[in-house]
Parts: C-alpha cells; sequence; structure tokens
C-alpha cells in the first residue's frame, strides 16, 4: 500500500515541479507589467504653485495636506512615498481629480498663509488660494479617494509578486547563476528590475548545468550597490530630459 501511494505521488510531484516554473515564468513578468502603469499613475510628481492655481482654477484638486517630507520614500521598491504630516510643513501635498498626486517642495514664503498657521493679528483677509486651500483641506489626506485605491492594488501587486519570487527563491530548487542570497539582494533592486533579472536568468535561459563559481551573497551585495546607483542616476538624468510628467518622483 505504501509503495502504490509513493508512486502516485511522484508523478504528481513532478509535475508540480515543471508547472509552478511555468507558471512563476509567465506570472511574475506578468505581475510587473501590471504594477508598473499603476505606480507610473499614482507616483508624486513634483510641480509648481502655477499649476497649484490651475488645478484650483479647474475644480481638479480633491485632497490637500502640509508636509516635512516623505514619511518611507524608497524603503521597498514597490511601496508609494506617503507624505509626513506637518502642520507648518515646507512641503505641499494635493491630490486631483484623476487620481495623481503632485507636490512643491521648498522653503515657506512667509506671505503664504496656507504654508504655515496663520497669524490671527495680522488682520488681511485670506487670499483666493488661502480660501479654497483652507476649503479642501478638511475633505481629507492628498493620498485620499482614487489615488488611495489605485495606490493600494499597485501596492498588492507588488506584495504578490516578492511573495511569489521570494517564495520559489527559498523554498524552491537551489538557483544556478548565483546563490540564494546572491539573487536575494539583487532582488532588491528598484522598480522590481532584479526580480526580473532572477526571472530570466533562472526560469527563462537557465543555464544547463550551475554555473562554476556561481554568483555569492557579497556579490549579490555589491550589485545592488553598484546598480541601485546606475539606476538612480538614469531615472535623474530621464528625470531632467522628459520632465517630472513623464518621469515622476
Amino acid at each position: 500500500m505504501v509503495e502504490v501511494m509513493a508512486s502516485r505521488s511522484r508523478p504528481l510531484g513532478g509535475r508540480w515541479r515543471e508547472v509552478v516554473p511555468a507558471a512563476l515564468r509567465w506570472g511574475l513578468p506578468l505581475l510587473w507589467v501590471l504594477w508598473v502603469p499603476l505606480a507610473w499613475w499614482v507616483e508624486p510628481r513634483e510641480s509648481t504653485e502655477a499649476q497649484l492655481d490651475r488645478d484650483l482654477a479647474t475644480g481638479q484638486v480633491v485632497a490637500f495636506q502640509r508636509a516635512s517630507g516623505w514619511a518611507d520614500d524608497g524603503a521597498y521598491w514597490g511601496s508609494r512615498p506617503r507624505p509626513q504630516y506637518a502642520t507648518n510643513g515646507g512641503m505641499l501635498v494635493w491630490t486631483v481629480s484623476n487620481g495623481q498626486s503632485r507636490y512643491i517642495f521648498g522653503a515657506q514664503p512667509a506671505s503664504e498663509s496656507y504654508l504655515a498657521a496663520p497669524d490671527p493679528s495680522a488682520g488681511a483677509e485670506p487670499s483666493w488660494r488661502d480660501a479654497q486651500l483652507t476649503a479642501i483641506s478638511g475633505a481629507g489626506p492628498a493620498d485620499g479617494g482614487l489615488a488611495h485605491r489605485i495606490g493600494n492594488v499597485a501596492a498588492l501587486l507588488a506584495g504578490v509578486l516578492t511573495v511569489l519570487w521570494l517564495g520559489r527563491l527559498i523554498g524552491g530548487a537551489p538557483p544556478l547563476v548565483g546563490t540564494r542570497w546572491f539573487w536575494f539582494w539583487v532582488g532588491l533592486l528598484p522598480f522590481g528590475v532584479g526580480v526580473l533579472a532572477w526571472t530570466y536568468r533562472e526560469l527563462w535561459r537557465p543555464p544547463p548545468v550551475p554555473v562554476l563559481g556561481r554568483g555569492s551573497g557579497w556579490r549579490g551585495l555589491g550589485w545592488l550597490i553598484l546598480a541601485a546607483v546606475g539606476i538612480s542616476l538614469l531615472v535623474s538624468v530621464a528625470r531632467i530630459v522628459f520632465g517630472t510628467t513623464v518621469v515622476p518622483g
């Protein structure tokens, strides 16, 4: 009886060893492709006061808040930066009706009452912009509404992608090109580039046998540092060339 059960379980295990890599080979890139446009859409974009005035004039601003910076900028490649609320913060973050967020970061002009707490003794009437922002500020945080829902979907896709990749990396067959630690560090590269690299080298184009002298954890850490710097430089140059509308951040 034991032998019969064992003989039945071996083909099932063999099928799983074939099905799982094939599913991940297509599933991981698909999840990444679904994540990219959503994450790009809700990524905060640096803007100008003139754009803020235009958004207010057309009634597109649905939420607004003051902040002192980003609470978790760069904490995880799939995460979305959250503004750190501060009453007298020098960064202004607002969300428009299409779900995109924009911000202005800089010193606080003393003449702008929406950047700092108004002085009751001044006696001056609030400007049109101040009045509009005062009315909107009670609507909710700047990442609410449509932007919040899109951001949640993007974070869910990134989380599922990461869990599947880590599950295969830790619980699956030993990788052929590098050690588990090598791919762990490489997988932390921004924008999911490292996960795509692992998918390509280990699932799409794996070598027939383990690579002699395959990448170690220290080599993976080195690649993480060097490639992260290179990606950051490329993004910075692209933002200068194409503008923050195309390359947000």
